[in-house]
């Protein structure tokens, strides 16, 4: 692997924990940070849909290099399910394709939740942004062709009930990143016999990160230091020398961890993250100083 790097010209640069209001894409979000930064270089780590509410890490400038380590870590949602309506993305924003009498325990639903949590195979939605064979999913589905993507492996850690409304259940769910609450809002349904879709959904964690720590993206402020994307992952301080050799792109010695880890001068500077490949470590990412 090589460093990503380069010489540029840097305006502002971090992350940002930004709230995504209901009805506009992370995209939308990201356009309206650009505008309000004066930048063209911010990126996300985990796409939220339109209907959703809630977190999203940004990367501005050099940042955006280490949206990568945030993608997978563990996120939280609150969300809300109807039971006994079927749609077809899913979620509110797709038509009623099936409705279906309602005549579910809250033990039964306890334990439907509960058979979702830990290590299983999910497959896209129809309706999403996933591409098989260089298309987006969701447009051979407004096309009405049938286009599935491959089952992925998710882990689910936590899934409960919050509260019971009626036929509406607020859920709690904390699970790894790539998973669709959409798809286990529909499975609970399939598993209860009566059917569900989602109709609200709102990020509240991703990893340490804190949606009451976030921002309006037009209105996103001054960026949060570029370490805090590593601070999940394990620590090398070099010394001089290796720090001469990080800062250039080079191979490493072995580091001896496990994973992407970040190394620092000796003054703690972050320079990069390595990874162990046989005999040597590495660069996945180089800061240029």
């Amino acid at each position: 692997m090589s460093p990503q790097g380069g010489s540029e010209t840097h305006g502002p640069e971090g992350l940002l924990l930004v709230d995504k209001p209901r009805g506009i894409t992370s995209h939308d979000t990201v356009s309206s940070v650009r505008r309000a930064l004066r930048t063209r270089k911010v990126g996300h780590a985990g796409t939220l849909d339109p209907m959703a509410t809630g977190l999203l890490v940004m990367g501005v400038g050099r940042a955006t290099r280490f949206l990568r380590f945030i993608g997978g870590l563990p996120k939280t949602y609150e969300a809300t399910m109807r039971l006994g309506v079927e749609t077809s993305t899913l979620d509110a924003e797709g038509d009623v394709v099936r409705t279906s009498e309602v005549a579910v325990s809250d033990v039964a639903l306890t334990r439907a939740l509960a058979g979702l949590e830990g290590e299983s195979m999910q497959r896209p939605p129809a309706y999403s942004a996933v591409r098989v064979g260089g298309r987006r999913l969701y447009e051979a589905a407004r096309k009405g062709e049938a286009l599935e993507a491959a089952a992925r492996p998710i882990h689910v850690e936590r899934f409960e009930v919050l509260a019971r409304r009626g036929d509406d259940v607020d859920v709690t769910i904390t699970c790894g990143g790539g998973t669709y609450v959409r798809v286990l809002a529909a499975d609970v349904g399939a598993a209860l016999g009566c059917g569900a879709h989602l109709t609200a959904l709102r990020r509240t964690h991703i990893g340490s990160f804190d949606v009451e720590d976030a921002v309006r993206p037009d209105d996103p402020g001054s960026p949060l230091p570029i370490d805090r994307a590593v601070a999940h992952l394990p620590g090398l301080t070099l010394d001089a020398h290796e720090a001469r050799a990080a800062a250039n792109g080079r191979p490493l010695g072995p580091s001896g961890l496990d994973g992407p880890h970040a190394v620092r001068s000796p003054d703690g500077r972050l320079i990069g993250v390595y990874e162990d490949d046989g005999p040597r470590s590495k660069p996945l990412v180089v800061l240029v100083p």
